[in-house]
């Protein structure tokens, strides 16, 4: 009461804090209070919902849950839903395909550029391989000067290029020019007895013949016989094992 002797009213302070600031625990809502909207939501997302099936094995659907109308289904429209589907399916894998075709034929046009470039290179760098191998048979590539010789030569044959046309391989027209022709009865068929300049090739194409000389086999000359003058008796000739002498014979 105040002065004037009239009552204050009173001010009354409700907890309504779900949570307990002590224990931390979730309060029970008192007898006659209703749980707050949020509360309520919250529960019914942390329920556990029955999984409802779906597809066409589902269950229809009552007719009162539908809204009261009832869905009829033409066998004719599935029929005709099941056909275009098909034909998606058919334009799909025909598209898979062209686009795996194309893939490899992207791939196999830049390995084609690749190795068309790499050989090009390595036909320009020909002339030096030639100026390399004439230093190295005058005696003059030693030294730094043939280390870093080498080092061009192994890379430009791990790229591809390989060097052909060797003393004693046997003539070949479709990658030798012959250029000197003689021949020897020390071979037995057209064979490279010197080579004046290495043929080089770059995988399966050869970038430039090899200009070699060539040597043909050429027959023993037979031996001529030595005519016997009249009255000097012939030399007797050998006689096979197991034949009978002359005597014996008569």
């Amino acid at each position: 009461m105040n002065d004037q002797g009239t009552e204050e009213p009173r001010v009354v302070v409700r907890d309504r804090r779900r949570i307990d600031p002590q224990t931390g625990q979730v309060r029970a809502p008192a007898a006659g209070q209703q749980p707050a909207a949020g509360a309520a939501e919250a529960k019914e997302a942390s329920a556990p919902q029955e999984a409802k099936p779906s597809g066409r094995h589902a269950a229809p659907e009552p007719a009162g849950e539908a809204g009261g109308a009832t869905v009829t289904v033409d066998a004719g429209e599935v029929e005709e839903l099941r056909k275009q589907l098909d034909e998606r399916t058919a334009d799909l894998k025909r598209l898979s395909a062209e686009y795996a075709n194309y893939r490899k034929r992207v791939d196999r046009d830049r390995e084609l550029v690749a190795s068309t470039a790499k050989g090009q290179l390595a036909n320009d760098l020909l002339p030096v391989l030639d100026d390399l191998e004439r230093a190295e048979t005058h005696g003059d590539l030693t030294g730094a000067f043939k280390a870093v010789a080498d080092k061009i030569i192994a890379t430009l044959n791990k790229a591809g290029l390989e060097a052909f046309g060797h003393e004693g391989e046997p003539f070949d027209p479709s990658v030798h020019e012959a250029v000197q022709h003689s021949t020897s009865p020390e071979v037995n068929e057209p064979t490279v007895t010197a080579v004046l300049r290495r043929g080089y090739r770059f995988g399966d194409r050869v970038i430039r013949a090899a200009l070699v000389g060539v040597t043909d086999h050429e027959p023993e000359p037979a031996t001529p016989e030595v005519p016997v003058a009249p009255g000097i008796p012939e030399p007797p000739t050998a006689e096979a094992p197991g034949d009978k002498p002359a005597e014996e014979r008569d």
